[in-house]
């Protein structure tokens, strides 16, 4: 369905992109289209706009919808609806769609099943392909699709699977098992991190969900793992700069306060913190008020040393390369790198200064106010977010303030205190 929408003509491309940017006639631009381009949309947009669109849509024009996507797809839509909303959806939909979907609702959504697909059919590995091919015609004629992959089992456990190509070039009266290849595998209580790992690790298109008896209950695509990735990168965007999710790009500004209040409030409180620690300076600042010129650059160099190895060390944390107990390398790396870029950093502001100033003590002090700085910034930007994530947090989210407190109020400290 992706690769449809990635190849569509111009005019739909320019559809989805007033769907998107234009809230008020977003929902006649959608009415306009035809269910299965309706459908493609869905899986473009995010669920927050997806939501918005098809609850001002009646059942009748839902389901016309559902009913052109995959089973998986048409279930994660249906989860976004009350549960009132979803049976009386499941109630109007083919008995094919209902079946699939009702068994996947079944499973919780975080897991490895919840991303499964179950468009496929299951055949002994001893069948000839006469046989196999066989099956495959009943269950095109049965749901109206191809089936998506062919599962070959060995005493009711799975044995790998058939190409669908191998059909129109194997013998009819060779056996399936021929034709085996190998497909990873996963429980069905995995999570989703588990199983963006296992296609890191096994790069195939595909991986069976294994039940507890060993049975093969779904297929788990690439573009299931993908529209996870783009979920996760989205959530860690959002995070990062301390909004929710939910907040659309082109909302409204009261959509837009009810988002990010409370985190301007928190940031508003570290800020006071900050102005506390150059208060105690006053005096030395009324003496010497160009120090107050160059404050903002210990601040901003600060922050934005910090902000490079929180980036890193987020990173690091989603993708298992470092936890808390085996932080001591970066952090020492992380220090050694703020230290030289302190060094050439604040060289090249003590240059300026003589320059412009031509105060050798304060080209001085900004120069090791300015090391000092960038060493506090890496050694935060490192340790912030990893014991967040010690402590059950987002690293993402609920790190930057840290980070930022450190930078600001032992740089200002130092650089005022040297002064």
């Amino acid at each position: 369905m992706i690769d449809g929408i990635m190849k569509a003509p111009n005019k739909l491309q320019a559809t989805i992109k007033a769907i998107r940017t234009k809230p008020k006639t977003r929902l006649a631009v959608f009415k306009n289209l035809l269910p299965a381009q309706q459908a493609q949309i869905c899986l473009i947009l995010s669920k927050h706009l997806v939501y918005d669109i098809l609850s001002r849509l009646d059942n009748l024009e839902v389901a016309a919808i559902l009913e052109n996507l995959d089973p998986d797809e048409a279930t994660d839509i249906l989860q976004l609806f009350p549960a009132a909303k979803r049976t009386d959806l499941l109630e109007i939909l083919s008995l094919r769609m209902k079946h699939a979907v009702e068994r996947l609702l079944g499973f919780d959504p975080k897991t490895a099943a919840g991303l499964m697909n179950v468009d496929y059919i299951q055949v002994g590995e001893n069948e000839t392909i006469a046989e196999v091919a066989k099956q495959f015609k009943i269950h095109e004629k049965r749901t109206g699709r191809l089936p998506a992959i062919i599962v070959l089992r060995s005493d009711g456990k799975l044995a790998g699977y058939l190409p669908g190509h191998e059909l129109g070039f194997a013998q009819l009266k060779d056996k399936a098992k021929k034709y085996t290849r190998r497909i990873a595998t996963i429980r069905h209580s995995a999570t989703h991190e588990e199983a963006v790992d296992l296609f890191r690790a096994y790069p195939h298109a595909k991986i069976a969900v294994i039940g507890a008896n060993d049975n093969v209950m779904g297929i788990i695509y690439s573009d299931d793992i993908a529209r996870v990735l783009r979920e996760q990168t989205a959530v860690s965007l959002y995070n990062f700069a301390g909004v929710a999710k939910e907040e659309s790009v082109f909302g409204g500004a009261g959509e837009k306060i009810k988002f990010r209040h409370k985190w301007l409030i928190i940031n508003l409180g570290t800020s006071f913190l900050a102005a506390f620690v150059v208060s105690m300076f006053d005096q030395t600042i009324a003496k010497y008020v160009l120090l107050a010129v160059y404050m903002p650059i210990i601040a901003g160099m600060g922050g934005n040393a910090g902000t490079q190895a929180m980036a890193v060390m987020v990173r690091g944390i989603t993708l298992k390369q470092i936890d808390f107990k085996s932080s001591f390398g970066a952090l020492k790396n992380e220090l050694l790198s703020g230290f030289v870029n302190g060094v050439i950093n604040g060289a090249l502001v003590a240059i300026v200064i003589l320059f412009a100033n031509r105060d050798p003590l304060l080209a001085l002090v900004l120069f090791l106010a300015m090391i000092v700085n960038l060493m506090v910034a890496a050694a935060a930007g490192t340790m912030a977010p990893l014991l967040m994530a010690r402590l059950g947090k987002d690293p993402a989210s609920s790190a930057t303030i840290f980070i930022t407190t450190a930078t600001d109020v032992l740089g200002f400290f130092a650089f005022l205190g040297l002064a």
